[in-house]
């Protein structure tokens, strides 16, 4: 049987080395890379092409939503299992609907996840057995209200943009991170206003902050 190839996308050195231990007692499963941060990710999944991505949610430079944007770009059919603390309906939505495999909380014993590795590169849908009750809520609702999201509407370079304005990244860091020029990190920016209904950089990081898509504390 083919050993099914992993990518972990941590921004903890800890978790990784933890993933990638548990995955060592698996004789089906190898960690072939490591990331750090979301544009990480990104760079080692061209280079690697693993058969699955444990993905986090918050991560520095790109988030884990982003990435996956980003990724799917690359192979649409790659499969990725959502490896994080947070439980919240939003976030297991947004995943979902971006085309993920698997949601796993960091709850999870060590077979749980080896058992979602398989799942998913399998062709399966994998759901931790405690949040499972949070999608079938989210299905039951999904046509009693609409809901313009103008987040949704972002491309995914003013997503990236976003995340780095939020973390307080300069407008010249932000070119050099994401390989643009300094005018055209400016134009995202007044493009995210518009689209968000914001006039201040302060109320873009509020914003990002309350939709999670960055962290203001450690995660546990």
């Amino acid at each position: 049987m083919a050993r099914i190839n992993v990518l972990i996308a941590d921004d903890h050195a800890l978790v990784r080395e933890g993933i990638t231990a548990i995955l060592k007692c698996c004789g089906e499963i190898e960690v072939v890379a490591e990331a750090s941060d979301g544009i990480d990710a990104v760079q080692k999944f061209k280079t690697f092409k693993p058969d699955v991505v444990l993905m986090d949610i918050s991560m520095p430079k790109l988030g884990g939503l982003e990435a996956v944007f980003e990724i799917k770009k690359i192979r649409h059919d790659v499969k990725i299992l959502v490896l994080t603390q947070y439980s919240d309906k939003e976030y297991i939505s947004r995943f979902f609907k971006a085309g993920v495999s698997g949601y796993l909380l960091k709850t999870a014993l060590g077979g749980e996840l080896i058992s979602a590795i398989k799942a998913v590169s399998r062709g399966e849908c994998y759901l931790f057995p405690t949040i499972a009750s949070e999608i079938v809520t989210g299905y039951l609702d999904r046509d009693k209200k609409p809901v313009d999201d103008a987040y949704e509407g972002l491309t995914g370079r003013e997503k990236q943009v976003l995340k780095l304005v939020a973390e307080g990244f300069t407008y010249k860091e932000i070119a050099s991170e994401l390989k643009i020029s300094f005018k055209t990190v400016i134009a995202h920016q007044a493009n995210l206003k518009e689209k968000l209904g914001l006039s201040a950089r302060a109320e873009l990081i509020k914003f990002a902050i309350r939709r999670g898509i960055i962290k203001i504390g450690p995660e546990e």
